[in-house]
């Protein structure tokens, strides 16, 4: 399929049912438009991976796909031999008499050539002289050490292996290379360099509710948007993990399945109380902090003595002393604490114990608990 535009891009990917950006189909065209390796990060489940699915399927190519891990090297990346095939053939030349008289050099030639080379999934994607050249898609190279990030330098930049036994490969037409991350790590800016760089968001609201419309035909649109608002209010909530768009229409598809909608709903009554606890809790944090705005400079913000952290409301609810001091403190949202924080510190501090807050070093008593916070 040709794609001439920006325009063309984003229709393929629709006629896909893949709901894309402005910003993502003007990435995906610049990437193959100028046969540059295209660089996505952005959370867990927002579709990174599957854009790499539907191009090979618009297409019409081969997708190639290496997972990275922790300890991921060039044998199982690029290329590696078949060492217990080339240890029969030693063997076998051995036996019939044919080693000496191949000679040393000879010998090690055939020991090392194509014939007993496994092609992993680097190599496959560059050297391929058939058909229209495969997308190869590289997943999660956060997960990856820093020493293959070097590796791939020479594949994103050249498109070619070189391989001391038997020499170089070079595409003939180079793959639609892309590149995830979830960014657990930092990507190294060298291998940043040769790349198309976009940071995929979780869809707008409308736009969701249109992309579990289409991957779960059976819901309809008023479940659609409830799960989507629901999903979208769970991300406003800056959990450690939001759920991505993966999770949205998981949760559609149970709700859809009447088993599942049933298993679901016992679920809800079973933990609702735990829930409902949670819920108040939740609330009498907000409303006892209410009076703090967390834009008001720290001398606005916190208005509490010595002994108010232990004899106002912040004692019962952080523990008083220093820990409900400091609670109270950090919504200034300042660098620096109050006198207050300071006082009490000196109150309770012992030289054997130590915690490191904010990027300084304070001296905390046996009284004194962490902030959960922290």
């Amino acid at each position: 399929m040709s794609l001439q535009s920006v325009a063309d891009v984003r229709s393929a990917l629709d006629e896909h049912n893949y709901l894309a950006s402005d910003g993502l189909a003007t990435a995906v065209f610049l990437a193959m438009s100028l046969n540059r390796p295209l660089l996505l990060e952005g959370e867990a489940g927002v579709g990174k991976t599957e854009l790499a699915k539907v191009l090979a399927t618009i297409r019409n190519s081969e997708l190639i796909r290496l997972q990275c891990y922790e300890g991921i090297d060039a044998a199982q990346a690029m290329y590696d031999w078949d060492y217990s095939r080339q240890l029969l053939h030693l063997r076998t030349v051995e036996a019939t008499g044919e080693a000496s008289s191949l000679g040393a050099d000879k010998l090690e030639g055939q020991l090392y050539s194509e014939k007993f080379l496994i092609r992993r999934a680097l190599l496959r994607a560059i050297d391929q002289h058939q058909g229209v050249s495969p997308v190869l898609l590289i997943d999660e190279i956060d997960r990856a050490d820093d020493e293959f990030e070097a590796y791939l330098l020479e594949v994103l930049s050249d498109f070619q292996i070189t391989i001391p036994e038997l020499g170089t490969y070079k595409a003939t037409t180079p793959p639609l290379v892309v590149l995830t991350s979830n960014r657990t790590r930092d990507v190294h800016d060298a291998l940043k360099r040769r790349c198309l760089y976009h940071w995929v968001e979780h869809p707008d609201f409308e736009r969701e509710v249109e992309i579990v419309r289409r991957r779960v035909p059976k819901v309809n649109e008023t479940l659609a948007r409830q799960v989507s608002a629901a999903v979208e209010a769970l991300r406003k909530m800056q959990l450690y993990k939001p759920p991505g768009v993966a999770e949205t229409i998981d949760w559609a598809t149970a709700w859809a399945d009447s088993a599942c909608a049933n298993l679901m709903n016992q679920s809800f009554k079973q933990h609702s109380a735990p829930f409902s606890n949670i819920a108040k809790t939740t609330s009498e944090f907000v409303t006892t902090v209410s009076p703090f705005s967390l834009n008001k400079p720290l001398s606005e913000g916190c208005t509490t003595t010595n002994d108010d952290c232990n004899s106002s409301i912040a004692g019962p609810q952080y523990g008083g002393g220093v820990r409900a001091c400091f609670a109270w403190c950090r919504l200034g949202r300042s660098a620096r604490f109050c006198d207050c924080f300071r006082q009490c510190n000196r109150a309770t501090r012992s030289r054997k114990s130590r915690r490191r807050l904010l990027g300084r070093t304070f001296n905390f008593g046996s009284q004194a608990r962490r902030h959960p916070d922290i």
